[in-house]
C-alpha cells in the first residue's frame, strides 16, 4: 500500500548524498538557532531539496521539517512527510560521520514509512508498517532485521552531546542489567544499532527532542521486533501540535528490558 512512497524516497536518496557530502567535505559555516542548536548550508539544502521533489509527486501530503517553517496547516492534513535532513548536525560539524537524513511518512497520527539514511556510511534502513524493517548498503541487497533477544547484560546506547545527569543516574541505578559503561552513539543511528541487534537499550530522560528526530526510527525499530515508549509506558503519537517529545522516550529490544519506573 505505502510501496510508491519508499521507493520516491530512496529515488531522492542520492542526490541528497551528493548534496550533504559536497558539503561535508569542504569548508562550511554553522549558524547558531534560537534553541541554541547548529545548523549548516547542508541541513538548509537537502531540506529545500526533499520538500521539492516529494511535493512534486505527492502533493497532497503535507510537511513537518527541521528547517522549514511549521505552519501548522499540517495539523489538518491526513498525510505528513516528518523529515530532518540532517540528524546530528553536532556530529556533522565535528566531522564524525555519525548524521543521517531521516524520512518518515505519517498518516492519521502514526507512522508508515520510516527511513533513516546515513550518507557516510551509504546505508539505508527503512520499514514499511506491517512489512517488516530492513538494511541496504551500496549493494542494494535489502536484509531484514531483528533485535537481539537478550535478556542480560544488555548493551546500552547514550548521545553523545545530550547524556545528561538523570540518564546516568538511571545508567547507575541499573548497571547490573548492563553490560559495562553505555556507548556513545550519534543521531538516529541509535534506532538502527538496536534494530540491527547491536545493542539493546537507549533512554532519554529530557525534553530536547522533536517528532522528527525519532519518527522513522520508531517504525523501523518497531518492525524490527523492538519497542519505544515515553517513560510512562505510553506509545508516542505524531502530527502533534507540539512537536517537542517531552517526556523523553526508552527503546529496548522487548518490553521487559524497558526498565520502566527503574
Amino acid at each position: 500500500m505505502y510501496e510508491q512512497y519508499l521507493a520516491a524516497i530512496k529515488e531522492a536518496l542520492p542526490h541528497s548524498r551528493e548534496l550533504i557530502l559536497s558539503i561535508y567535505h569542504s569548508p562550511f559555516a554553522v549558524e547558531i538557532k534560537d534553541d541554541d542548536s547548529p545548523v549548516t548550508k547542508a541541513d538548509k539544502a537537502n531540506d529545500a531539496y526533499l520538500r521539492e521533489f516529494l511535493s512534486a509527486r505527492f502533493p497532497e501530503i503535507g510537511f513537518l521539517t527541521e528547517e522549514s517553517q511549521d505552519t501548522k496547516q499540517r495539523l489538518h492534513q491526513k498525510a505528513i512527510w516528518i523529515i530532518d535532513p540532517v540528524d546530528g548536525t553536532s556530529e556533522f560539524v565535528k566531522k564524525t560521520d555519525e548524521f543521517t537524513v531521516n524520512i518518515a511518512l505519517c498518516v492519521d497520527h502514526e507512522i508508515v514509512v520510516g527511513v533513516i539514511y546515513a550518507p557516510v556510511l551509504d546505508r539505508l534502513y527503512y520499514a514499511i508498517k506491517g512489512q517488516g524493517a530492513y538494511v541496504e548498503d551500496s549493494s542494494h541487497k535489502p536484509v531484514r532485521l531483528h533485535v537481539s533477544e537478550k535478556d542480560h547484560e544488555l548493551k546500552a546506547m547514550r548521545s553523545i552531546s545530550h547524556f545528561n545527569d538523570l540518564e546516568r543516574a538511571f545508567m547507575e541505578r541499573n548497571q547490573d542489567r548492563f553490560e559495562g559503561e553505555a556507548t556513545p552513539v550519534g543521531a538516529a543511528l541509535k534506532f538502527a544499532y538496536l534494530a540491527e541487534g547491536k545493542f539493546d537499550f537507549y533512554i532519554r530522560i529530557s525534553g530536547g527532542t522533536k517528532e522528527w528526530d525519532v519518527a522513522s526510527g520508531d517504525l523501523i525499530l518497531t518492525e524490527a521486533g523492538g519497542i519505544m515508549v515515553e517513560p510512562s509506558g505510553a506509545k508516542l503519537s505524531y502530527n502533534r501540535e507540539d512537536v517537542y517529545n517531552r517526556n523523553g522516550y526508552v527503546m529496548a529490544n522487548k518490553e521487559s528490558n524497558l526498565l520502566l519506573g527503574k
